[in-house]
């Protein structure tokens, strides 16, 4: 069964108060490694999957994108990307990837910010986005790096000392993939571990190659804006990569 937490009304709450903060890892962090690894964008038929509040989709036609189609499962997320981030050249659709169907060889670049480790059969997803992407075509994603997944119960995965700092970061189950179930805002979040090896096999295995590879760090001005950020610095959160058909 797909997981729509998004439209969890407690959890959508606190999570759009979150996004709406204006320093969070999202804007500092993941969406400038995602956004450095574009192509350039003019006259690309494009497809967003996962794609949220629709911000990413709206930046995409600002940078020359000839069209942007824009799916994500959740009702919320849409409604306020049809609101505020509308556009004749976007069509937003109410899809998961695994239900979304379109005739292949469709788009020129894929793009899914976040949304892959919520999939249960990554490799399956891998060889829709391959089929439906044109040769010489440009996926570019992101996920919670496996780093942050591996542990099974997916908390607070820092060790700290007698006085509260911050003496390693653990990890443990890494290698034994599959659900993990955490809280955040709500119980019960499900998202799927995968090792770096699983996901770059599977990239190859369906054709593409692998052009670059992202485990974003803050700069100092970020640091200075969300102080948390900090941690990066030890452990990366996000694993972004770049692929080309």
């Amino acid at each position: 069964m797909k997981q729509n937490i998004y439209d969890n009304p407690e959890f959508f709450h606190h999570y759009q108060a979150l996004r709406q903060t204006p320093y969070n890892y999202n804007n500092l962090l993941e969406q400038p490694a995602i956004k450095s690894l574009l192509p350039n964008l003019q006259n690309l038929q494009m497809l967003d999957i996962g794609c949220g509040m629709g911000e990413f989709a709206y930046y995409c036609i600002e940078n020359q994108a000839k069209h942007v189609t824009a799916i994500d499962v959740s009702r919320n997320m849409l409604a306020i990307a049809r609101r505020e981030y509308a556009h004749p050249k976007i069509d937003y659709r109410l899809y998961a990837i695994e239900d979304y169907h379109v005739a292949p060889e469709s788009f020129d670049c894929i793009t899914s910010s976040l949304s892959l480790h919520y999939i249960e059969n990554f490799d399956a997803v891998i060889s829709k986005i391959a089929s439906i992407l044109r040769s010489n075509g440009i996926f570019i994603f992101s996920i919670e790096h496996p780093i942050a997944t591996a542990r099974k119960t997916m908390v607070d995965n820092w060790i700290y000392d007698a006085n509260g700092n911050r003496n390693h970061y653990a990890i443990d189950n890494y290698q034994d993939e599959g659900l993990r179930e955490q809280t955040w805002f709500v119980d019960g979040v499900v998202k799927y571990h995968r090792c770096i090896s699983t996901i770059i096999n599977s990239l190859i295995a369906h054709g593409f190659t692998i052009e670059k590879l992202l485990e974003p760090l803050p700069d100092l001005e970020a640091v200075e804006k969300l102080p948390s950020l900090e941690k990066e610095l030890r452990r990366p959160s996000f694993l972004v990569i770049r692929a080309k058909k």
